[in-house]
């Protein structure tokens, strides 16, 4: 249903903004433990898309380093105005914002992208949150969806988060809004982070590599594979508490690289379970968790990632707990209390 209302937005989106100088929106891709397949409570699911955005006809994307963190990189989007006098001598309708005179452009032609969504020169986060979420009140009108469906927005200044219900079905949804990083999987997002992040920064997320290797597990194991049952399962004890489900995915996805997929059988289930804790045990211990896809030399080559990623250094999830050791201390009891229940 998700998918489906997703395809048809951007239908609408195509048609809406073909006169305009609005970022573009591509086909949604589903991520994180709802797509994968192990989300650990049916009841509070929330269905995250990641909307990639093409620049509009007359601009072009560049993503700028913006700073480097323990665990992921910051970029920002400059948003650049490249000429178009070419296209224009071509019959395309749009004048070049580079060489045309500036009261010409305002008289016939909408305002570019700098002038609508930016801060400085680049692309703003709540700004592009805020005008996605006017045009969603008018686009969801357009849906056969609102004759069924009720539609409520829930405010978030990063992403464009909303529930759809009918009846007692309900349904929640997250949209993460994202460029992408050349031709790779890889792409810069606008997820939440920590307070106080300038909006013009988007973050590194690698959440549609990682719902790709999931698939790429799903059609190489048996249909009685039990990796998706044991992160439910084990993710489902950690709700209430500070251990990271980001950490026992990352484990488990590991153990999925070296674990033969014929040992991942229903049969195979409480071994497997051993196999997690002892993995995460033995990372607590030593206070180092590799990350998965950056460094990983061994990851699935049809699984598009750029230059370099393959061979960098893989950044350490559990540095915080080899800086802190109050951290690491909590972490342990924590992970003391998942094996207790």
């Amino acid at each position: 249903l998700i998918m489906d209302l997703m395809d048809k937005l951007s239908h609408i989106f195509e048609q809406g903004l073909s006169n305009g100088f609005y970022p573009v929106p591509q086909q949604a891709i589903g991520v994180g433990s709802a797509f994968e397949g192990w989300s650990p409570n049916a009841q509070d699911v929330v269905y995250r898309v990641l909307v990639p955005l093409s620049p509009p006809a007359g601009h072009a994307f560049h993503l700028e380093l913006d700073s480097a963190g323990m665990l992921q990189r910051n970029f920002c989007v400059r948003v650049e105005l490249p000429c178009t006098c070419t296209r224009e001598r071509l019959g395309e309708d749009i004048l070049c914002f580079l060489h045309h005179p500036e009261e010409e452009l305002r008289r016939k032609q909408d305002p570019s992208l700098l002038h609508t969504l930016c801060t400085g020169s680049y692309l703003d986060v709540e700004k592009t949150v805020r005008w996605f979420n006017q045009f969603m009140r008018g686009a969801w009108l357009l849906l056969p969806q609102p004759r069924h469906w009720r539609l409520m927005l829930q405010p978030s200044s990063r992403t464009f988060k909303f529930q759809v219900s009918k009846d007692k079905e309900s349904f929640t949804a997250e949209m993460i809004f994202a460029v992408r990083q050349g031709d790779s999987d890889i792409f810069v997002g606008s997820q939440p982070t920590e307070v106080g992040i300038p909006s013009t920064r988007w973050l590194e997320t690698y959440a549609v590599a990682e719902a790709k290797f999931f698939r790429h597990i799903s059609r190489q194991a048996r249909r009685d594979s039990c990796h998706c049952k044991c992160l439910q399962l084990l993710s489902s004890f950690l709700m209430g508490v500070g251990f990271s489900s980001y950490a026992l995915k990352t484990v488990v996805m590991h153990l999925l690289s070296t674990v033969p997929l014929t040992q991942w059988r229903r049969r195979d289930f409480r071994q497997r379970l051993v196999d997690i804790l002892k993995y995460l045990h033995c990372s607590l211990e030593t206070k180092r968790l590799r990350h998965f896809v950056i460094g990983n030399e061994s990851f699935p080559v049809e699984i598009s990632l750029p230059s370099g990623f393959r061979v960098a250094e893989p950044p350490n999830l559990f540095q915080h707990l080899a800086s802190s050791p109050d951290a690491h201390r909590k972490a342990v009891q924590e992970y003391n209390g998942l094996l207790h229940r």
